[in-house]
């Protein structure tokens, strides 16, 4: 990888992150297609300056969609493929995800 900060890409909000975050201290993050678990390890705990206890990744593959353009012409498309990080930290640790003062 070129640098830290371009190994996490984006949190991954949904109902069962959320869940996860409340009650396992769980979070996900979308990340780097070649970013393997050292690194996004080491870039979740200098981001955040947490310690990072255990990490799983999930590679997500692509899925067919139906594209049309303007007159009709229609094709098969794909979206990109992507991988997902569920990082585990040390409990009493904490990412405050959405900025609001706690």
């Amino acid at each position: 990888m070129a640098h830290i900060t371009d190994v996490i890409k984006a949190p991954v909000i949904t109902e069962k992150s959320m869940a996860l975050m409340q009650d396992e201290n769980k979070y996900t993050f979308d990340v780097d297609v070649k970013a393997n678990k050292t690194e996004i390890k080491q870039a979740v705990q200098v981001m955040f300056g947490v310690k990072v206890v255990n990490v799983n990744t999930i590679t997500v593959k692509p899925k067919k969609r139906r594209m049309s353009q303007t007159g009709g012409t229609r094709f098969m498309g794909k979206t990109n493929k992507r991988k997902k990080a569920i990082v585990t930290l040390a409990e009493g640790d904490s990412i405050n995800l959405f900025g609001d003062e706690e």
